[in-house]
């Protein structure tokens, strides 16, 4: 004889459960740290492979093997200037401008036995964001969800100050020694100068490298010379109308080879116009905030190029303006 079997009703969840479910959800879809939350450039891309901590970003990757190496590449002691002239006249994005006035010729004196003199200056402009130009971590952001995040997922609202900014300031990148990497596209496409918005593609990198015989590697400075350069103050109008670089695609290819810096002879580096119109400067994004790699702009890059010197140590000393978005400098390779 087979025992009746008594039917157990499910009791169901307990309305205390319910209730920290319904929160748990509540907490997942406002917090801005929501599991794998896509943001107008992608997945979130914080925390830092450096630490939660960290404002250096990329440039983490130089070593002291790193250093090195780039110090072997040195055989002939010719140092090549790789930064503009800072003057008047010269091409500014936007609404940028560059004043400096000596105060008074001469600006002082002493009235003492040996009559010194002497002149100062009175710089006014957007010192890191103006003529040949470093781009710090804090220059470039995404909004979030209402939230203006920066590199490592800094959120503006927490370091940001209209009298320097309380993170990722210049001067936490140090001086950096490293391997630098010229991609001479324009030669490599046969033309004088790429024209205005052309998109600089992966198939370019790899037939510039080809061409030059070198590969590019972990740490690396890479500079873009397009020709963009030539019209350098003899062409301020076209300079500043656009220009070409490489696009989002390239950029990416470039982050998978974990270098720590891009640049060009041109004002922004990337393509302008972008791509898309509605993803404006989006490249800076990708290499600024997710990855922590720096952009440094407008360059003379024409004399590496009429020597093919394709590899370099490259030494850069950003001016540790506490709080700057960017700094100003002359950039060097020495081969």
């Amino acid at each position: 004889m087979i025992a009746n079997k008594r039917k157990v009703e499910n009791p169901g969840p307990t309305a205390s459960a319910i209730w920290n479910a319904i929160v748990f959800l509540l907490i997942v879809s406002v917090s801005p740290l929501g599991g794998n939350e896509e943001t107008p450039v992608g997945p979130a891309w914080w925390p830092s492979e450096w630490g939660k901590d960290d404002q250096r970003g990329a440039l983490n990757r130089i070593t002291s093997s790193k250093v090195l190496e780039a110090i072997s590449l040195i055989k002939e002691g010719k140092i090549y200037q790789l930064g503009r002239v800072y003057e008047s006249g010269m091409p500014l994005f936007g609404d940028r401008h560059y004043s400096l006035t000596i105060p008074g010729v001469p600006s002082g004196m002493v009235e003492a036995e040996n009559q010194i003199i002497w002149n100062d200056e009175i710089f006014s402009g957007e010192i890191g964001q103006v003529g040949t130009q470093f781009d710090g971590l804090g220059h470039i952001g995404v909004r979030v969800n209402g939230e203006d995040r920066f590199y490592n997922g800094f959120r503006l609202e927490d370091f940001g100050d209209s009298y320097g900014l309380k993170k990722l300031g210049v001067e936490n990148v140090g001086v950096f020694l490293t391997r630098g990497v010229l991609l001479d596209v324009a030669a490599y496409k046969g033309v004088d100068r790429l024209e205005v918005g052309y998109v600089i593609t992966v198939n370019d990198i790899k037939g510039t490298l080809k061409m030059q015989d070198i590969l590019i590697r972990e740490g690396d400075v890479v500079l873009f010379r397009t020709g963009h350069g030539k019209l350098w103050m003899k062409d301020n109008e076209t300079y500043n109308s656009g220009h070409p670089g490489p696009g989002l695609q390239a950029a990416k290819w470039l982050i998978k080879k974990k270098i720590v810096m891009v640049g060009g002879d041109s004002w922004a580096v990337e393509a302008v116009p972008g791509e898309d119109e509605n993803r404006p400067f989006e490249v800076h994004q990708w290499l600024i905030a997710k990855n922590g790699i720096h952009i440094i702009e407008n360059l003379n890059l024409d004399e590496l190029s009429q020597n093919l010197v394709y590899e370099f140590a490259f030494f850069f000393a950003p001016v540790p303006l506490k709080g700057a978005t960017g700094s100003p400098g002359n950039p060097i390779a020495v081969r």
